[in-house]
């Protein structure tokens, strides 16, 4: 049984088709430095790292006044009215003050410990917020290849439904001169049907991805550029998994907050023990009263003005044992601080290698993926070939070009999946900043 020619170059030509609409849809779209631009000054996560560094840094500045001058002035005027039965009249008298009073600490450790905390609570919200800014890189990188994925995915099975269109219809021809079975054309259908329920998937897919872009930068419409070709993946460097781990455990904005936090633990013990030791103060005062004065020669509205300067000391004695169980319960923090940044390391050490291999494995796959491209597009070429001389039906041909377009889906999911990979483990170490999505985005058309 002899089928009708089936062209033989139809398939590159559908392929040649997908690829000039998937560059036709990265002419207009925006690249990945600027889509994360706009993510910078929009998402609400990273603004709030940054409102929390601003915040820690007054605080910082609030513990700092304890070791500074303090200054007051106070102001009181009274009036009064005094009667007895001894005399037949009444006394009425007003009094006015004002006053200035200083103070400089000159040993409150307490005030010294409080300042040294408050500059190490920066640290913490520095680290924060560079590690709200490397999570922004990377989710604006995942949502940006999300929607490049979806677009091509979306490009192939539009492109796999016209060339199973063209299957179709050719099934049919062969069919309605008497040289197939209506088999080929029911199977043909089938497939059609498929692949016509995908590009609804797909399509939707699409939709809800591109809703998520919009969402985190901030603009409606947002479009994305897909890879340029040939396509250059990073590589890896340095090619050694414990290398990165030993950057993660002396970078990684976590380690670097388990490490400050430790030390506050410390200082809260100095602060707890403290709590035994004396305060000296450096105080002073310059009033000026006025008030009614009976002493002779004297008598009648007298103006005092008084100055003071002297040494304030304070030392406590008992507490109730309040501060013994202070100290015992900053010592069990202290212990709690460590052991929480043992597993911060710990899980970074873990992350890290996780990131790498999963990076190793990301490009295998695009390397083996590569080659079953190809291996796919043979076996189409083979098929068609067999289907056009009889040794082949149309269900063979309708398989392979199947095969061939999941391939290259695959392929460009697996590609995308590196380059955020990479990123990942940028992040996972600690050395990741937007900087890195330049190295990304050069891959882009």
């Amino acid at each position: 049984m002899n089928a009708l020619p089936f062209p033989a170059t139809a398939i590159r030509r559908l392929t040649l088709a997908a690829v000039l609409a998937l560059g036709a849809h990265g002419a207009q779209a925006q690249s990945l430095i600027e889509l994360y631009d706009a993510a910078r000054g929009y998402d609400a996560a990273l603004q709030a790292a940054r409102a929390q560094y601003d915040a820690a840094q007054a605080k910082g500045e609030q513990a700092l006044a304890g070791l500074r001058p303090q200054a007051g002035l106070t102001a009181g005027a009274h009036w009064a009215n005094s009667s007895n039965s001894a005399s037949d009249g009444s006394k009425s008298s007003n009094t006015q003050n004002i006053a200035l009073s200083a103070s400089q600490p000159l040993y409150r450790p307490v005030n010294r410990l409080n300042s040294e905390q408050g500059q190490l609570a920066i640290d913490i919200a520095r680290a924060q917020l560079a590690a709200a800014e490397q999570d922004l890189v990377v989710r604006a990188a995942q949502a940006y290849f999300d929607v490049s994925a979806a677009q091509d995915t979306l490009t192939f099975v539009q492109a796999q439904k016209t060339a199973v269109a063209e299957q179709l219809a050719s099934a049919k021809r062969n069919f309605e001169v008497g040289t197939s079975t209506v088999t080929d054309s029911r199977e043909a259908q089938a497939r059609f049907d498929l692949v016509v329920a995908q590009e609804i998937a797909a399509s939707n897919d699409l939709r809800v991805k591109k809703l998520a872009l919009d969402q985190l930068v901030g603009r409606s419409g947002a479009e994305t550029r897909t890879l340029a070709t040939p396509v250059n993946l990073p590589v890896l460097i340095p090619a050694d998994p414990e290398a990165w781990v030993q950057n993660a455990v002396r970078q990684h904005p976590m380690v670097k907050q388990a490490d400050k936090a430790f030390e506050i633990a410390e200082i809260e013990v100095q602060k707890a023990q403290a709590g035994h030791k004396p305060t000296l103060d450096l105080v002073g005062q310059y009033q000026i009263a006025r008030g009614p004065s009976a002493n002779y020669p004297t008598a009648g509205q007298v103006r005092n003005n008084t100055a003071s300067v002297g040494l304030q000391f304070n030392m406590p004695l008992y507490a109730g044992g309040a501060i013994e169980y202070r100290v015992k319960e900053a010592l069990a923090l202290v212990e709690k601080s460590r052991a929480d940044r043992e597993t911060a390391l710990r899980n970074i050490s873990q992350a890290t290698r996780s990131a790498y291999f999963g990076v190793l494995s990301g490009q295998g796959q695009v390397k083996a993926l590569e080659a079953a491209e190809a291996s796919s597009q043979s076996a189409l070429d083979a098929n068609k070939l067999g289907y056009q001389v009889g040794v082949r039906i149309n269900i063979d041909v309708l398989n392979a070009q199947s095969q061939l377009f999941q391939t290259k889906r695959d392929l460009a999911v697996a590609r995308y999946n590196v380059l955020v990979g990479t990123l990942r483990l940028k992040q996972v170490s600690g050395v990741l900043t937007a900087e890195d999505l330049r190295a990304v985005n050069a891959a882009l058309k």
